[in-house]
C-alpha cells in the first residue's frame, strides 16, 4: 500500500487535477482508497469498501494492447452507443405502454401501470423472458411476437457496433 500510496501521490503532484480527474487517477485511487477508509475504523459496512480492490486489476489495462484495442474501440463507436441508448429508452417505454393497454383490463394486478410493464418491456426486449409476467390476451400474445422481433435486433446491433470498431481499432493498430 505505500508503494501504491507514494506512486498517487507524485502522480497527483506531477499531473495535478488532470490526473485526478483521468480514468487511471480514479483507478489508482479507488485501488487505495479501501486500505485508508478501514483503518481505525470497526464499522462492518466498510468492509464492503474493500470489494473497491478489485478495481487494481483495471491498473493493468494500461499495459494490455488488447484491453486498449477495446478502449479504442468503445470511443469510435461512442455515438452509435449513445444513440442505441436513448433508441432502447424510447423502445422499452413503448413496449410497456402498449402491454400495459393489451393486458391491462385481462391482468389487473400484473399491468397495474406502465411502470408495473416496465418489468415485462424489460424481460421481453431483451429476449430473458422470465416467464413471471406474460399476456394473456390476443392482442397481447401478437404485441410480444412484434416485441421479441425488435428485441432480438437489440441484442444484436451492440454486437455488431463493438465487432466493427474493434476492425477499425485493429486497422488503426496496424497503420502505426
Amino acid at each position: 500500500m505505500t508503494v501504491f500510496t507514494i506512486k498517487y501521490v507524485v502522480r497527483l503532484y506531477l499531473g495535478g487535477l488532470k490526473f485526478a480527474g483521468s480514468f487511471f487517477g480514479v483507478v489508482d485511487l479507488l485501488a487505495i482508497l479501501p486500505f485508508y477508509l478501514s483503518l481505525g475504523f470497526d464499522l462492518r459496512a466498510l468492509r464492503a469498501f474493500r470489494l473497491l480492490r478489485l478495481i487494481r486489476v483495471l491498473k493493468l489495462a494500461r499495459y494490455n494492447k488488447a484491453i486498449a484495442r477495446f478502449h479504442r474501440a468503445l470511443v469510435i463507436a461512442k455515438e452509435e452507443f449513445i444513440l442505441f441508448g436513448f433508441t432502447t429508452g424510447i423502445l422499452l417505454f413503448l413496449s410497456a405502454v402498449g402491454i400495459y393497454h393489451f393486458e391491462n383490463e385481462a391482468q389487473p394486478e400484473v399491468f397495474a401501470s406502465v411502470f408495473h410493464s416496465l418489468w415485462w418491456a424489460i424481460a421481453t426486449l431483451t429476449t430473458v423472458g422470465y416467464g413471471d409476467v406474460y399476456p394473456v390476451t390476443a392482442g397481447g400474445k401478437v404485441f410480444t411476437f412484434l416485441v421479441l422481433l425488435v428485441g432480438l435486433g437489440i441484442v444484436s446491433v451492440p454486437a455488431g457496433l463493438v465487432a466493427s470498431a474493434l476492425s477499425q481499432a485493429r486497422e488503426m493498430e496496424d497503420t502505426n
